[in-house]
């Protein structure tokens, strides 16, 4: 049994926690926030049998064997430490920090602890999504050429909102553009060229934002996100010879369609169990459970490669976080 706790008490924390249920030999037993009550209302709602006041006092617990860090990320640097520096496995919410220094920092001290520590990146651990890269290693549809994929929202926000606050992190790029940047670095890897545009808001954040990588294969990937319209949310894959379409939401498709040369389109349904969340659990759990400190599945190099990626589009869109 691996008993969870939950640090943070937000909309990703109650959906993760719900996820929780799902998973074979896993027990939410803790829950920490700066809110005292705030904690307690989620350890009613959910069944824990601890709620903490403060994340040092939920790190501290001597029954929680994992912890899931759902802060929003301008917190994650400071929870995951705390976290890590007590010897509690972490699974810590996309995207890992702000910037690849203080990832860098995070993986180092993990290492140096020989602890746990694994990004919540969801989409990678999709049993549809996975299933997708089975086919493209077979071949299903030639060498891929081309990514296609965006990932925009309505709004608006209003100004206090931390989408738009520089301090948090705010803007499209980390909440939304890492979701086509980690299924173009899924399929294609790091890219050698790299060219980003961005509309800015007033804070400073970026509100729509384009990227194009190019790979010294040939291949492309047009990416974009955006807070200032609803866009389809959707992906497309081309290979030389076929095509895999992924429907809204990309990042967690109900079904995938392959466009094979020749031959008619299949779709591949999903389970449709959850909210998606429980994968990532079950990963962690398996980790543990061979003594591993990271995963194969979202291993830490990748972590660093898809941060030093977004570094890299927020330096050439004029994005600082302050």
């Amino acid at each position: 049994m691996t008993r969870w706790g939950i640090l943070a008490t937000g909309h990703i924390a109650s959906r993760f926690a719900e996820d929780l249920r799902l998973v074979p030999d896993a027990e939410l037993v803790a829950v920490g926030s700066r809110a005292a009550e705030s904690a307690r209302r989620f350890a009613d709602t959910y069944g824990a049998k601890r709620a903490y006041g403060s994340w040092v006092e939920l790190a501290a617990d001597p029954e929680v064997d994992a912890i899931y860090v759902a802060t929003p990320h301008s917190a994650h640097y400071e929870a995951a430490m705390t976290c890590l520096t007590a010897g509690r496995a972490v699974l810590l919410e996309k995207p890992f920090t702000l910037d690849l220094t203080t990832s860098t920092e995070l993986i180092e001290t993990a290492r140096a602890a020989g602890v746990f520590l694994m990004e919540a990146m969801w989409m990678r651990l999709n049993p549809l999504i996975l299933r997708v890269v089975e086919l493209i290693a077979d071949g299903a549809i030639g060498t891929v050429t081309g990514v296609r994929a965006d990932f925009g929202v309505a709004g608006p926000f209003p100004p206090e909102h931390r989408m738009r606050n520089a301090a948090l992190g705010g803007g499209a790029l980390l909440d939304l553009g890492i979701y086509p940047i980690s299924l173009a670095h899924l399929l294609l890897g790091v890219p050698q060229h790299i060219r980003s545009w961005a509309q800015l808001g007033p804070e400073g954040t970026d509100e729509n934002t384009g990227m194009l990588f190019g790979y010294d294969s040939g291949a492309l990937a047009t990416l974009s996100c955006g807070m200032v319209g609803l866009s389809g949310q959707t992906a497309s894959i081309t290979g030389t010879t076929g095509r895999i379409d992924l429907p809204e939401p990309f990042f967690r498709p109900g079904s995938v369609t392959v466009h094979r040369a020749g031959a008619e389109p299949e779709t591949i349904v999903a389970d449709g169990a959850g909210n998606g969340y429980q994968y990532e659990a079950i990963e962690v759990q398996r980790c543990l459970a061979a003594g591993l400190t990271e995963s194969p599945a979202v291993p830490h190099a990748t972590t660093l490669e898809v941060m030093a990626l977004l570094d890299t589009v927020r330096e050439q869109i004029g994005v600082r976080y302050v």
